[in-house]
């Protein structure tokens, strides 16, 4: 079964709503417009089941079926990022800061194309919960739709959702039957010292030369700690020190990201973080203060719920553009909270040759938005059979 029909026939609209919310992008939890325009586009498709403000600007809406049955939860993300989009399109964003950089604008169309087929349909035998998500990007958003109850709430029984991949070939799909994407911790570190004269440093305890150490030595976590297959990334990304070129600072700031799929490399991780951390201060005679945020746990797919994702996909595409065996990555993603709490699977949608998300040039390729609809529809359809 290809593309659905109906689906490729509203490409075109489909496309305008995905440009409209790339104009309009907003963050966080604070995504009340998006989901003012999703409301009003699912109450178009004669939706009535509609919840609103879950997670603070979330929208879950229910889709019944033709008979009683179970319920699958389909998730799409609507928050963009604190950048200037620099794609040069005819629609780029329109507010200052802020850019859908990362394609939450397409999966949010792809939700709602999906939405309008099964609405008009109902071929299906149980109910459809569509979850529409803000704060993927940073203050968990899918977490928060957890804690608040949505699964139990609503009877979800198993969940999915779908990200753009640029790089992938357009329209292909990639998934695997465990981890899919890392763990994403967050610290900062604080080297304190003694500020004084740049032309005497002598008379100062430098926290920069400190700070510089710690950062080197960092980076010998993996590979003398952990095995280079323990697949961990330790990244700083941010120095904040000093006022002026010719002052020694007392202080120098340290923050990044620890990335990881098991957790017992976390938690060494952690612990020789801190033992670099305060034998390097104390090397340079500097105090040191380290604070590590646990973040976003591993997005790990359930085998049999992508297994039946796959087939799906191999339904839409053809089974040539279909890679079951897909390499996990290191970016992070909050819809590993949901994946907790249900069985389901993730699954990667690509957009071709085009720059990567986060980069300010990216743009959401509208041609894929029709395959990832057919998908989410065709799972309905395959996972809730009608008689």
């Amino acid at each position: 079964m290809p593309i659905v029909n109906s689906i490729a026939a509203n490409a075109e609209e489909m496309k305008t709503w995905r440009r409209y919310l790339h104009q309009h992008p907003e963050l966080g939890l604070d995504c009340f417009k998006t989901a003012a325009f999703v409301v009003d586009k699912l109450r178009e498709f004669g939706i009535t089941d509609i919840h609103e403000g879950i997670a603070r600007s979330g929208v879950v809406a229910i889709i019944e079926g033709r008979e009683p049955g179970k319920t699958i939860g389909l998730r799409a993300d609507m928050d963009a990022l604190p950048m200037q989009d620099m794609s040069g399109t005819e629609h780029a964003s329109t507010v200052p800061g802020m850019a859908h950089t990362c394609g939450h604008d397409g999966h949010t169309t792809m939700l709602l194309g999906a939405a309008k087929y099964l609405a008009e349909t109902r071929n299906f035998a149980g109910r459809v919960a569509l979850l529409f998500q803000p704060a993927e990007e940073n203050d968990g958003g899918g977490r928060i739709m957890v804690e608040e109850g949505v699964m139990d709430r609503f009877n979800i029984e198993e969940v999915y959702g779908i990200h753009n991949m640029p790089g992938d070939a357009l329209g292909a799909f990639g998934t695997n039957h465990g981890a899919m994407l890392a763990g994403v911790d967050e610290f900062t570190i604080e080297i304190t010292g003694k500020g004084g004269h740049a032309a005497q440093p002598q008379n100062t305890v430098d926290p920069v030369v400190a700070a510089a150490s710690i950062t080197m030595a960092l980076q010998t976590i993996l590979g003398r700690n952990l095995s280079a297959l323990d697949r961990v990334v330790v990244s700083v990304t941010q120095i904040h020190t000093g006022t002026a070129m010719n002052i020694v600072p007392e202080v120098a700031t340290l923050n990044g990201t620890v990335r990881y799929y098991d957790p017992a490399a976390q938690a060494v991780v952690k612990a020789r973080m801190s033992e670099i951390i305060e034998n390097q201060s104390r090397s340079f005679g500097c105090s040191s203060r380290f604070v590590y945020e646990e973040g976003y746990p591993p997005t790990v797919n359930h085998p049999a719920q992508a297994s039946f994702a796959a087939d799906v996909a191999r339904d839409v595409v053809g089974a040539d553009k279909v890679n079951e065996h897909a390499d996990p990555i290191m970016p992070g993603e909050d819809f590993s909270y949901m994946l907790l709490a249900r069985p389901g699977a993730y699954l990667f949608l690509g957009q071709g040759d085009t720059p990567v998300c986060h980069h300010p040039e990216y743009d959401f390729k509208d041609e894929i938005a029709p395959i990832g609809a057919s998908f989410f529809a065709r799972l309905v359809e395959r996972a809730l059979p009608a008689t």
